[in-house]
């Protein structure tokens, strides 16, 4: 490796000598310009060249015939939106090519929503502080890998009036513990239709267990296609997209070795694990197309001024189709030596879990919008969205089970052993009113009205009340939510775990104060939730029969959040800090306190915008939650409490032209108060590591 540093080093100083050398003026020359480069003189004669008129104009043409395009791309040709900011109108934003947040490329790792999970980036997840899903209708109940899948609604649009490529690589530096991959390219084929395509790749091996064996690592594959075409009068807008997910998680049960953090194993990458030959493999594909149409007049906000794309309409019209075929596979091979399942109903050596969904949804929308006369400003605009949704299911689960075939041998073949379908019909209504630019009410209701999950429930208000930049705003906010319960819950066959039951669906209610002042980079949040027929899995004392429960009293929760960035000249402090306090600790398992905090210095050096510092997250002891493998569910299992310490981080990142680049060294105070940390029940997290980031930007 050295000696590859040495001759890459040998090639960059020659060809910086050769840059050098050809800037240097030649005697041998007379009269040329000390400045001037060698290659620019004409060398076949020594004395000036008297042209003719005919000359020059030949000479006039050639220049023009060969000059090239002066246009230099940048990230300001591209505009960014999403299905989200088209919902009232059509909103374009500037490209952000910033270092905000680069280095923490993992979905375990953001600074605001922190994941628990089984160590590294692909295995199964859930949020560290208290996030309720805030979603009605019919619900699989499994998530464990939702961090790494891509929605519909995730994606972003694009109107590039020159094709844009970003490539991304993330891994660890002399391994394969952490390994990522992303592609993104989008471009213009008409000044109104944008397509583009999104690849990414995960193929981390983790930093425990035996990782040289295929099935203990993470394959993870997402990728798609997407367009979002208007018409020349912009009332007309369709977006679509084909999206793929196909990933594998390994399900090990952890290694078996319990003690490595107080004596050390030498070879961590070689222990045996309970699961060798075991893994989840979830595949989540769909076509989702979105249509809208402008009715009646087109308000245009500041017409005719540079830059602002902002169309409001009178009236919409909207459908939209989305097909999606989920499937939920778990394998496991060989015997269950160690314990990992408290039981098995059909093989005790292998098991071929499988949960399929299919989903088809139609759904309608109408919005009318009534506005004042005046253009400078918003005032005593009122909004009204009046929607239907169909939700067609069909759900089916296999197991491998024994059976005797015709010719009286045994065969292990999976067996349907749950096969329905239904639909729902869900009515959805949006209030809003804006009774200035600075005071927004919005109202949201959505309610299932016939079908399975009939009874569903979720209203929602906003109170918006907005000051200049100096003053901030206030964001008044409550929800009342009613969901039934997941399919997990209720109605499960598998090789390990049988679950029928019949719980109360569960209801959550929510208060929320939001106060947020740009100028000062201060964002304070309140939220107090309460919980009602609080649905989670349980298990035995010191046991690992993971099982669903309903929780029938009240449960408190009160979340108090900050950020607040500090600039002292080019020293900057960036912070975030969550205070949880429930009354019901066992259940809602949480710690109190949870912080970010990232302290760096900006420096230009050479060409490079660059930073530099430390980054170091931290949270308090809590009872730590078990995993359910087979089923992916993470449950409240023997009463564990690790200790804890900050997990610190030194970084340098820097933009140089269209590339950002970082390299950071992860967790590099493990030996200092601990050898290392646990944030799920036998799981052992990551070791120190060096990390680098790379993200190239193509405009052309």
């Amino acid at each position: 490796m050295a000696n590859k540093l040495k001759y890459l080093l040998l090639i960059l100083i020659c060809a910086a000598a050769q840059g050098a050398f050809a800037q240097i003026s030649n005697p041998s020359f007379p009269g040329q310009r000390p400045n001037e480069p060698v290659y620019s003189r004409d060398t076949t004669r020594n004395r000036p060249r008297n042209n003719s008129a005919s000359d020059n104009l030949d000479s006039l043409r050639k220049r023009e015939e060969s000059k090239h395009d002066s246009i230099v791309f940048t990230s300001k040709f591209i505009k960014v939106t999403s299905e989200r900011l088209l919902a009232d109108s059509i909103q374009l934003f500037p490209l952000d090519t910033g270092l905000v947040n680069f280095e923490n490329y993992s979905p375990l790792n953001q600074p605001r929503n922190p994941k628990i999970s089984l160590g590294y980036p692909g295995t199964a997840a859930r949020d560290l502080l208290f996030t309720p899903r805030k979603t009605i209708g019919f619900d699989e109940g499994q998530h464990a890998l939702d961090a790494y899948m891509v929605n519909p609604q995730d994606l972003n649009y694009f109107n590039a009036r020159a094709p844009y490529t970003l490539l991304s690589l993330y891994s660890t530096i002399g391994g394969t513990k952490e390994q990522l991959f992303k592609a993104l390219h989008t471009q213009n084929v008409k000044p109104n239709w944008n397509i583009g395509f999104l690849l990414n790749f995960n193929g981390s091996k983790g930093y425990y267990s035996t990782n040289n064996v295929l099935s203990q690592n993470v394959s993870d594959f997402t990728g798609g296609v997407f367009t979002w075409y208007h018409s020349v009068n912009k009332r007309y807008n369709l977006l679509a997209n084909l999206l793929f997910n196909n990933l594998k998680a390994p399900e090990t049960g952890s290694i078996i070795k319990q003690d490595i953090f107080t004596n050390p194993s030498f070879d961590k990458t070689g222990e045996p694990v309970r699961l060798p030959g075991s893994y989840s493999n979830w595949k989540n594909n769909g076509l989702y197309v979105k249509q809208f149409y402008y009715i009646g007049h087109i308000d245009s906000l500041n017409k005719g001024k540079a830059g602002t794309n902002n169309v409001l309409p009178t009236q919409r019209v909207g459908y939209t189709f989305y097909y999606n075929q989920r499937k939920y596979n778990y394998l496991q091979n060989g015997l269950d030596q160690f314990g990992a399942f408290p039981d098995y109903y059909f093989s005790s050596a292998r098991s071929r879990d499988s949960l399929n969904v299919l989903h088809l949804q139609n759904d309608f929308s109408y919005s009318f919008y009534l506005r004042g006369r005046s253009k400078k400003m918003l005032k005593n605009e009122l909004k009204l969205d009046l929607g239907l949704t169909q939700d067609f299911y069909k759900v089916s689960q296999f197991v491998a089970d024994t059976i005797i075939n015709q010719y009286g041998k045994k065969q292990i073949q999976p067996v349907q052993v749950q096969n329905s379908t239904f639909q729902n019909i869900t009515v959805k209504g949006k209030l809003g009113y804006r009774f200035s630019d600075r005071i927004n009410l919005d109202a949201d209701i959505q309610q299932i009205v016939q079908g399975r999950n009939f009874g569903d429930f979720l209203y929602d208000a906003k109170l918006t009340l907005a000051g200049n930049r100096k003053t901030g705003r206030i964001v008044l906010g409550a929800y009342q939510q009613s969901s039934s319960p997941g399919l997990v819950y209720t109605n499960w066959i598998s090789n390990h775990y049988i679950f029928n039951n019949s719980f109360a669906n569960q209801k959550v209610t929510n208060l929320s104060f939001n106060y947020v002042n740009e100028a000062l980079e201060l964002d304070l949040k309140a939220e107090y939730f309460l919980l009602n027929d609080y649905l989670y899995f349980a298990s035995q004392p010191n046991g690992i029969d993971a099982t669903p429960r309903q929780y029938g009293s009240p449960i408190n929760m009160l979340k108090l959040s900050i950020g607040k960035n500090l600039h002292w000249r080019k020293l900057n402090f960036d912070n975030y800090i969550v205070y949880q306090k429930t009354d019901n600790a066992a259940i809602l398992r949480t710690p109190e306190v949870y912080t970010y905090s990232s302290l760096y210095y900006k420096a230009q050096i050479f060409t490079l915008n660059s930073q530099f510092g430390v980054n170091a997250r931290y949270n308090t002891t809590y009872l730590a939650p078990s995993y359910a493998l087979s089923i992916g569910q993470f449950y409240n299992g023997p009463d564990v409490t690790f200790t804890s310490y900050p997990v610190a981080s030194l970084f340098f990142k820097a933009t140089l032209v269209r590339t950002n680049i970082f390299v950071q060294y992860d967790y590099v105070n493990q030996g200092l108060f601990s050898k290392g940390f646990y944030t799920v029940n036998r799981y052992p997290q990551m070791d120190r590591v060096l990390k680098f980031g790379v993200s190239w930007t193509f405009y052309n």
